[in-house]
């Protein structure tokens, strides 16, 4: 027959396996709150806009980074559903601004190469709306949240920071990569430009060594008086 003791201890030990698992999907779960995370190619000379329907009073949150080409730059701008400028930047390498919509509308985000003749970017956003519910709703409770539900409320906002954390390191790494591709092209350019300055130099210098041991013959021819 099982002690007691073993038995809390698997209980408990349930109860954490369980407890995550919970997070976990409830993490999984798309809430009230939007998101949009893209990442796209805005060719040179061009101009990318997008369009949110956005509630009064919701707090927003736009978060941009270019991955690749040119100086990693790019021109971004917000505007309200009346036109009105809530935010412009010129040639940025990333950045995030908050706001809470004023009023209810489409709300346009436009990024621009325009300025760019031949050298097309990569472009990551994250625009949130909203914010998360949270995983145990204040109302119809009369009492405070058990250790359990405290817990799991933890491991939900440590998965979030670890999501994130893992969004901003693979955009690192893409940028790192792309620049390290960058860097061994011309590299290999630079090698091949070289080899063939040594191969001209070398048939130079042949050349120029062969014309110093040739045998020149002169002929003199004499005049009669």
């Amino acid at each position: 027959m099982p002690r007691l003791g073993s038995a809390q201890g698997w209980g408990a030990a349930a109860g954490r396996w369980g407890c995550r698992l919970l997070a976990l999907l409830l993490l999984l779960v798309p809430g009230p709150g939007g998101a949009s995370e893209i990442t796209f190619e805005l060719p040179d000379n061009a101009k990318q806009c997008f369009y949110e329907d956005i509630a009064q009073g919701t707090k927003c949150t736009l978060e941009f980074q270019v991955i690749t080409g040119g100086h990693y730059d790019v021109d971004c701008r917000l505007e309200d559903p009346d036109g009105n400028v809530l935010y412009k930047e010129m040639k940025k390498q990333y950045d995030s601004f908050t706001f809470t919509a004023s009023k209810n509308g489409t709300y346009k985000f436009c990024f621009s190469n325009e300025f760019s003749t031949f050298t097309h970017k990569t472009v990551y956003f994250d625009f949130q709306v909203g914010e998360d519910p949270p995983l145990f709703p204040s109302e119809n409770r009369v009492s405070a949240l058990t250790q359990m539900e405290s817990a799991c409320v933890s491991i939900h906002e440590a998965l979030k920071s670890v999501i994130d954390y893992q969004t901003h390191f693979r955009l690192r790494e893409a940028q790192g990569r792309s620049r390290a591709e960058d860097l061994n092209t011309r590299v290999a350019y630079w090698s091949v430009g070289e080899a063939l300055i040594l191969l001209v130099v070398s048939i130079g210098q042949v050349f120029l060594l062969k014309s110093f041991f040739s045998d020149k013959r002169t002929t003199t021819t004499r005049v009669g008086s």
